[in-house]
């Protein structure tokens, strides 16, 4: 059995201790279950190996990366969370609990109200927000930033592999065998043709939910079948594809609409421009994929905050 030892480190900063260990993210001292799991820097192989069934080429060849400590979401972002950026209901006044991010919310920008029930009919409260382009992800991640004074963005997509695997080097978090998915996993088998509320299947190692399946995840990479895996020959340290267009960029972790071998933990999905083919507006929304049904997030903080410049580089623009 893996088992996952909790690093514990204590710094302090001039305006609080910092300690690395799971805590409760609250929004202007209100609980939305913003729960945030504390990841321990390591080193993992990164990718498939040619033998795993049903991988794809642009999943290797296995590398090894070494990624800094992080704490990221024990769930997905629910439109509990997300209205809130949304609709902007909580008073710009609020308690900042951290020191990491000294900025305005009102001068972030938002995602629009959208013309059609983004929900499709198939949950509110508990249920993970979907549909929304990478920039309002991304805008998000820095309006939770402003609001709480802790550094919030999307995962890297080395940051999310290392979190599913969870220690593990098979095809999903907990083994090879796709006939015990469905004991962590919504997908195309079991999802009844819609996503679920988060948190109802079991774990990974290090405590983190859906990391397959439910709905697929943007992560901040720029997505390139050739060359992301490249550097085979020595240890990549916390390696991220910087985004310089905007399509395509890559997805993580399969959804309720996919087959079971789409949900492994090294398969990748690029974003893709049909998934606005709905949309009505013109110029396309910036906010909202129409046609991405399939499609959310979930939040990383990095243990080291990164200087201004940085954080602003990560919060995407492009």
């Amino acid at each position: 059995m893996k088992k996952f030892f909790l690093l514990l480190v204590i710094i302090t900063t001039n305006a609080q201790e910092k300690k690395f260990e799971n805590y409760n993210q609250k929004i202007a001292g209100n609980d939305y279950r913003l729960e945030m799991i504390a990841i321990p820097s390591g080193i993992f192989n990164m990718g498939s190996p040619n033998y795993e069934k049903n991988r794809l080429a642009d999943e290797g060849p296995v590398h090894k990366v070494k990624v800094d400590s992080f704490w990221i979401g024990k769930f997905e972002i629910t439109w509990d969370i997300f209205e809130l950026f949304m609709l902007r209901e909580i008073d710009s006044k609020k308690i900042v609990y951290g020191n990491e991010v000294k900025k305005d919310v009102d001068g972030i920008s938002g995602a629009t109200t959208p013309y059609v029930d983004m929900t499709f009919g198939m949950g509110l409260e508990g249920y993970p927000a979907i549909s929304m382009t990478q920039l309002s992800a991304s805008k998000f991640c820095e309006w939770l930033s402003a609001m709480t004074g802790n550094y919030y963005r999307l995962p890297t997509e080395a940051e999310w592999e290392y979190a599913c695997r969870s220690g593990s080097s098979t095809a999903y978090h907990y083994g090879d065998n796709p006939d015990e998915l469905d004991e962590y996993a919504w997908y195309e088998s079991n999802s009844d043709g819609k996503y679920q509320m988060v948190g109802m299947k079991k774990p990974n190692e290090w405590g983190i939910h859906d990391m397959h399946g439910n709905v697929a995840e943007w992560t901040l990479d720029q997505y390139n079948p050739k060359s992301y895996y490249s550097n085979i020959d020595k240890t990549s340290n916390n390696p991220y594809k910087f985004a310089t267009k905007l399509y395509p960029r890559v997805v993580r972790g399969g959804s309720w609409m996919n087959p079971n071998y789409r949900l492994r933990s090294s398969s990748r999905l690029p974003s893709n421009k049909s998934w606005k083919k709905q949309d009505p507006q013109i110029p396309k929304s910036l906010w909202w994929h129409t046609d991405a049904q399939f499609l959310g997030f979930r939040i990383v903080r990095p243990y080291k905050t990164p200087n201004d410049d940085e954080k602003e580089k990560y919060w995407i623009e492009k």
